[in-house]
């Protein structure tokens, strides 16, 4: 067993769906407490559940954690329903606010009708998942299948009779003075012993850009993006050309298949950055208004947010760093796409076509053909119209093969 150590106790808000983001909050908030040395974790929890892909991962997450995690559904009149559930049983301990609730944990497939046979496959796969954590925790295991097969909720001071939480708080102090000098024992085996009382506790806050994922993380928000992911890329097809649709269709497609953990947070970050790059050099390539380049640098920004903030990969940039080399992106960019705007807007001087407008003259007489000295070099030449005196000022109307058309413009070898 371990001996006391005054260390900081860490908050983490969990207010709203379980999300994939919310999953890469408590990854990171482990992170961040092993850098600073923290003693434990405690996940405020007011949440009405969410995916089950999410919840599991966050699960494995705490089972094997190395920190003490603490549970503390709160404030008062906060829930702790379904996906919440199986995440505050995962939890070392387990503490409610009064007027709160637990519970609820039935299993629903959002957007779609399961068959019986199918749906009695995932309430039996969801009853195993939640009993072997409550074998694993200690926790009411019949109460836990109960809520899920029978969707039962009960309040604070039932989950405390019944095993399911360990005590009532009133608040976070409240909470610190009842865990201290609690025994905890981690997944490796090893014994903490907390210090809690009189500690202070840090709140884990959310950056502007882990509140834009979180309400892309919305299970009804990320189903809004998949729509019109669909119907822009559609309307694209459909009117091809239009841009704007296609745009927004493929960067909302992607965003949505990542908030539905159809990938991960990582694979979402480089399909964002590919889509932006193809979309600037199309932008490029087919130069417009510039939807094109304004799709590009919104995929590009997202892309790397989404990939150097992943759970699924240790090479992490300071947020300073990411802003610095995206916008360095959107000055190089646009700097080159000034320059290909500008030099395609100049008339052609090199090559065939850029005789065409040139001025010279005769070499010998035109009636119609002969030699003209244009752009430094003789050529064969045809005259547009009546026949052309030697040492007549000519201009190239056009070019066919080796042959000029030219047209007279007046002064002669005379007139020098």
């Amino acid at each position: 067993m371990e001996a006391k150590s005054i260390q900081n106790v860490f908050i983490l808000t969990i207010d709203g769906p379980i999300t994939p983001v919310t999953y890469y909050k408590i990854k990171h908030a482990f992170s961040t407490i092993k850098k600073q040395h923290g003693q434990c974790l405690v996940l405020m929890m007011d949440t009405p559940g969410g995916l089950l892909i999410s919840t599991r991962k966050i699960v494995q997450e705490i089972l094997n954690s190395e920190i003490p995690v603490v549970c503390f559904v709160a404030p008062r009149g906060a829930q702790c329903a379904s996906a919440g559930t199986f995440i505050a049983l995962a939890c070392h301990i387990v503490a409610m606010a009064p007027a709160t609730n637990i519970g609820a944990a039935h299993p629903v497939a959002m957007g779609q009708e399961m068959d019986k046979i199918m749906q009695e496959k995932v309430i039996n796969d969801t009853v195993s998942f939640i009993k072997s954590i409550c074998r694993q925790t200690g926790r009411n295991e019949k109460w836990a299948e109960r809520a899920v097969r029978e969707s039962i909720s009960i309040t604070a001071e039932e989950a405390v009779k019944n095993n399911v939480a360990d005590f009532i708080a009133n608040d976070i102090e409240d909470l610190l003075n009842k865990i201290d000098g609690r025994e905890v024992k981690l997944a490796s085996g090893r014994a903490v012993v907390l210090d809690t009382k009189k500690i202070p506790a840090e709140k884990i806050t959310e950056s502007f850009g882990e509140k834009l994922l979180n309400v892309i993380g919305d299970p009804t928000v990320a189903y809004l993006l998949m729509t019109i992911g669909i119907l822009g890329i559609i309307i694209e097809f459909s009117h091809p050309g239009f841009a704007v649709p296609g745009v927004v269709g493929t960067i909302c497609l992607i965003l949505s298949l990542f908030a539905f953990q159809t990938f991960t947070q990582s694979i979402a970050g480089v399909l964002l950055i590919i889509t932006g790059i193809i979309l600037l050099l199309m932008e490029v390539v087919a130069p417009g208004v510039g939807i094109f380049a304004i799709g590009g640098f919104i995929a590009m920004g997202l892309g790397t947010w989404l990939f150097f903030r992943s759970p699924q990969t240790e090479f992490h940039l300071a947020t300073t760093t990411i802003l610095l080399i995206y916008i360095l992106l959107i000055v190089l960019v646009t700097a080159i796409l000034m320059l290909v705007k500008r030099t395609r807007s100049k008339k052609v001087t090199t090559g065939k076509e850029g005789i065409v407008g040139e001025i010279g003259r005769t070499i010998t007489e035109l009636k119609p053909e002969g030699t003209v000295f244009v752009h430094g070099e003789y050529w064969k030449a045809i005259s547009s119209g009546n026949h052309i005196p030697a040492g007549t000022k000519v201009r190239v109307k056009k070019i066919e093969g080796m042959m000029l058309t030219v047209e007279e413009i007046g002064e002669t070898k005379d007139e020098k």
